[in-house]
Parts: C-alpha cells; sequence; structure tokens
C-alpha cells in the first residue's frame, strides 16, 4: 500500500497534480515527509496539506479488524489446509482436526517410547481409503535407524481396520502405498529430499516421515558449529517441502540430557531453573530434545513423549493453536491409544522436561 500511487487515491486534480510536479508520486514519498516540508515543497498552505495528508493516510492505512474476524479467517484457513487425524480424540480435538498439513510436526522422546509405532500409525491413516477416513495417497517414509517394521504395520492396521485388512489383497495394496527410504549419510538424505519434491505432487504423496532426523545429523557432525549449519540447511529446505506441498511432515527427534541454564532458551516455553535440591534423587532422568533451539522454532507442532511413574504420556507441549496438554497412553495390537481424552494442562517446567524412567543411551548435542 506504501506505494500506491497518489493520482490513483481520488485527491483533487490540482492537489495531485502538484505532488506529481514535485516528483512525490506515492505514499511512501508524501508521509517521509514532515507537513511543514510539504508546505515548502508543493508551495501551498497547511490546511490543502493537513487535507491531503488525512487522505492519502486513510486510503494506505489497513483497515481495523475484529477478534471475531480474526478467528473466521483462521478457522477458514486451517479447513481449506487440512489435517490427518491420528484417530487419538483428545489429541485430535487439542490440535482442531489432527496433524495439520503445510507445517513440520516434531515427536520427540527417548528410545523405545513409541515414536515409531506412532509414525506406522499415521502411515496407515495417510493411506487409508477416503471413504474410511483416510486421505487416499501415498506415503513416503524416510527409516534412517532401520526401524520400520513391515509386519508390524500389517499387524497394526488388522487390529484397528479390520473391515479393510481382512479383505483379499488389501493387506498388500496398503503396505504398497508406503515407499521406504534408507538415507546412509546426509548427502544421500538431501537426494532424497530433491527427488520427494518432485514426486510429491506425481505420485499423489498426501504424508512425508522422517524417523528420525537426530541420528541424521549425529553420525557425520560432531562440532556443534557444522552440525547447526548442516541442520539449518535441511529443515529450511524441509519447511519449504511442506509449503510448496501443503501436505503433513512428521519428524521424530531424541533427547539429550539437560544442562545449565539452556532450558530457557525457548521462548514458548518459560520455566525457572530447578534448585539441586528440587531434583528427586531417582531413576527419573529429566532430558530435554536435542537438536537446539533454531530446530525447536523451526516445527510448529511438538509432541512429547515421555515415561513417568509407571505411566506413558504424549505432551502436547508446543503449539500454536492449544495450551500444553499431558495425555496417558499405552501401546497395544492396534499402535498407540488414549487412556484419557481429557487432557491434563502442564504448567512451568513440566512442559520442557522429558521424563524416562531407567537408564538410557543419551545423545549430547
Amino acid at each position: 500500500m506504501a506505494n500506491k500511487l497518489i493520482n490513483q487515491m481520488g485527491l483533487p486534480k490540482s492537489i495531485a497534480n502538484i505532488f506529481t510536479a514535485r516528483n512525490i508520486i506515492t505514499a511512501k514519498d508524501a508521509l517521509s515527509l514532515t507537513e511543514f516540508e510539504l508546505m515548502e515543497l508543493l508551495d501551498v498552505g497547511m490546511a490543502e496539506v493537513a487535507y491531503a495528508m488525512a487522505h492519502i493516510s486513510e486510503v494506505v492505512c489497513p483497515p481495523c479488524q475484529t477478534a471475531l474476524l480474526l478467528m473466521e479467517q483462521r478457522v477458514r484457513n486451517e479447513s481449506l489446509a487440512g489435517h490427518l487425524p491420528t484417530r487419538l480424540k483428545g489429541l485430535d480435538e487439542a490440535l482442531c482436526g489432527g496433524i495439520p498439513f503445510g507445517v513440520l510436526t516434531e515427536l520427540v522422546g527417548p528410545p523405545g517410547i513409541g515414536k515409531t509405532q506412532f509414525c506406522l500409525k499415521l502411515s496407515l491413516l495417510a493411506s487409508l481409503p477416503a471413504n474410511f477416513g483416510g486421505l487416499d495417497g501415498r506415503v513416503i517414509y524416510i527409516d534412517v535407524e532401520s526401524k520400520f517394521s513391515s509386519k508390524r504395520l500389517i499387524e497394526i492396521g488388522t487390529k484397528s481396520f479390520p473391515e479393510i485388512f481382512h479383505k483379499k489383497g488389501m493387506a498388500q495394496e496398503m503396505a504398497g502405498r508406503i515407499l521406504i527410504l534408507r538415507p546412509t549419510s546426509l548427502s544421500e538424505f538431501a537426494e532424497s529430499l530433491h527427488r520427494i519434491k518432485v514426486s510429491l505432487l506425481q505420485q499423489q504423496v498426501k504424508l512425508l516421515i522422517i524417523d528420525s532426523m537426530a541420528a541424521l545429523v549425529l553420525g557425520e557432525h560432531d562440532c556443534g558449529a557444522s552440525r547447526q549449519q548442516a541442520l539449518g540447511w535441511h529443515v529450511s529446505f524441509i519447511k519449504s517441502l511442506a509449503e510448496f506441498s501443503r501436505i503433513p511432515i512428521v519428524l521424530t527427534n531424541q533427547v539429550r540430557s539437560q544442562m545449565g541454564d539452556e532450558s530457557l532458551m525457548y521462548s514458548f516455553q518459560a520455566q525457572s531453573r530447578p534448585t539441586k535440591e528440587d531434583i528427586p534423587v531417582t531413576f527419573d532422568s529429566h532430558l530435554v530434545a536435542a537438536l537446539g533451539i533454531n530446530w525447536a522454532h523451526a516445527v510448529t507442532i511438538r509432541l512429547v513423549l515421555e515415561s513417568k511413574s509407571g505411566q506413558r504420556f504424549i505432551k502436547l507441549a508446543k503449539s500454536p493453536i492449544s495450551p500444553p496438554l499431558a495425555f496417558p497412553f499405552d501401546i497395544t495390537s492396534s499402535g498407540i491409544v488414549l487412556l484419557d481424552d481429557n487432557g491434563i494442562e502442564m504448567k512451568g517446567p513440566e512442559i520442557n522436561n522429558i521424563h524416562c524412567q531407567g537408564p538410557n543411551a543419551l545423545l549430547n548435542f
């Protein structure tokens, strides 16, 4: 609006012509000067200058919007963007429909907590026919740590959707819609991303899963600076894939031990540093997500999977549309199931801390 031409703003021709003659062409040109400077340049009185400035300001100033109008616009945009329902009722309600399209969703947690189980279920949901609530598309699954199990995938499908998987040939058809890639280096991973960008539209891909980013970066970079530089390029490219294709992209991340005051670095999670006396002497380790602060800000949704006091939880730790919530869950033959759809609202240090009972192999990013 600042570059809008003054002679197209409906000013009287006599005034508009004076602006043009003095080479004041756009709204920006006029509004960059004071009224006294304009009086001197245009050689007109204060009344004419004040009238012209008020009119130009009114034309280029964006209209005021109510909170209700902004909310309605957001609802319309979200309905156009779409979601992949997780079939976990409480989590889907908190996310206004499920895993959102066009952004990055992160699953973070210690080994064995259920991240890959979650990814397998999402793969099935994206490949299901539309009349069964799926996206009726293909899935690209980048399996960095070779944890993908076709046997477990079919088991989850058979238990969750028996009406589909008990039909002859349907199990093979659903599994055939999931393309597995296993890059062994960051360079191979980068090549895979470029190929994926071409095939996203051609092959009707409806979901991209990367399991896991931390394993890729840790495998090649020991130095923090070079690691963050490599990670920065890849996360930028992955974000552009999400925005270009408008599909959900789910990435898994690992955990590491918490050091010093770094828990205060995340602007979307405010907490106070616990004192030494506040830390219980138990086997319950306090961990944080790997990959650093730049990565944390790149993801739109962060789901933390943890184990505390003998119970597993999914924590909605970061979301632009929901408060931090925790849902108890279990892993069954049909995949992850919530034990309670009413999320527990989290506050303070519990938002950022990741609990894991027992000894674990930790990463030091």
